[in-house]
């Protein structure tokens, strides 16, 4: 027997989403804030060496995996903590691949970058449609298919564009990461405070 979703049960998902989102947004503003400092980063390394900007790129994904996370870790209760926290783990695995393998190919990498974005950008459309129609939700489908089309650009680009797609589009990426959250940190901080969320 099929369940009828009623009218009622949507909004009651929807506020809780939004009261989950207004409780917790110091760590959406937080997280959203780290990554825009990170794609800062990773789009000056260009200017480096291969070695060191694939060196940064170790860290730098390892340190935003570990905060996104922490970050999915401490929402347990939000509709997004799973899509959240597999994020975080891509994140994660794509940091210690490239730190645990240090002559791997500028190409290799390449190609690790190309399906990462393409994987976190399907996952944060996943999770944009599930947060909507939260304010903020926009952003995060945003961010969703600039990453895809950021994993499609480095693939049909390869190898040339090996040289210049690490660091450029990593940091872009990043930056679309952390505005989504911080509008999202925003929106959840009016809410709480009472004031008038624009439909």
């Amino acid at each position: 027997m099929t369940e009828q979703i009623s009218k009622a049960d949507i909004n009651t998902t929807i506020a809780e989403a939004r009261r989950q989102i207004a409780d917790n947004w110091s760590w959406f503003l937080a997280l959203g804030i780290l990554l825009l400092i990170a794609g800062v980063a990773a789009i000056a390394f260009p200017l480096l060496s291969t070695i060191a900007t694939k060196i940064a790129l170790d860290w730098i994904f390892l340190i935003a995996g570990a905060l996104i996370v922490v970050h999915a870790f401490s929402i347990r209760q939000w509709q997004g903590f799973l899509v959240s926290l597999l994020i975080g783990v891509l994140y994660l695995v794509a940091g210690a691949w490239l730190a645990f393998t240090p002559f791997a190919g500028v190409v290799a990498l390449t190609i690790l970058l190309a399906a990462l974005f393409l994987a976190e950008g399907v996952l944060e459309v996943i999770m944009a449609v599930r947060v909507r129609p939260h304010e903020g939700w926009g952003w995060l489908l945003l961010s969703g298919l600039i990453a895809i089309a950021v994993g499609v650009l480095i693939a049909a680009e390869l190898p040339s564009s090996a040289a210049w797609a690490i660091g450029l589009l990593t940091g872009i990426n990043l930056l679309s990461s952390g505005v989504s959250f911080v509008a999202l940190a925003l929106a959840g901080r009016r809410a709480g405070r009472g004031s008038p969320v624009p439909a």
